[in-house]
């Protein structure tokens, strides 16, 4: 029998944690695009400062993934409301979602991001969206087996 995947809300004493997994998330998106995807600095500071106020948000859903016993990865969403310049009505937000290397292939983002649609749903949620890095066709083919379809392709020139 291989490891249970356990899924819970982030509490106060996990946002160090999440903050470095979150660090790792900009990394590997910069190094897919160093021109798009900007690496702030004190980025794992930052993203514990965020977290720690995100929490309080009734509209937020921010949760880690245990196994093996540790936290090996996150997910931050929230209900966003409707956005006129993107034409999207009120929707839920996938906005980050990372599981270490060591414990892909177990499940852990297909659980993750089941908990997170459906407490996105739970939450009121008429439909879910995110985006995903061109080149990250992992995270691609794992949002379309979960049933998202592409409705968007962002493109970028630089000047």
């Amino acid at each position: 029998m291989s490891e249970a995947v356990h899924v819970r809300p982030v509490r106060p004493e996990d946002l160090e944690r999440v903050s470095h997994l979150a660090e790792k998330l900009v990394h590997l998106h910069h190094a897919f695009d160093r021109e798009r995807f900007f690496v702030p600095e004190k980025v794992a500071e930052g993203y514990a400062w965020w977290f720690a106020k995100e929490l309080a948000r009734d509209e937020v859903v921010l949760l880690v993934a245990e196994f093996a016993g540790r936290v090996v990865g996150y997910a931050y969403a929230r209900l966003e409301e409707r956005d006129w310049n993107m034409l999207l009505d009120a929707a839920g937000a996938i906005h980050d979602i990372w599981v270490e290397d060591e414990a892909r292939g177990h499940g852990v983002a297909r659980a993750l991001m089941s908990a997170a649609i459906e407490a996105l749903r739970a939450k009121g949620a008429p439909r879910v969206v995110l985006h995903a890095a061109a080149k990250n066709t992992g995270a691609q083919e794992l949002f379309a087996r979960l049933g998202f379809r592409r409705t968007m392709v962002e493109m970028t020139l630089e000047l």
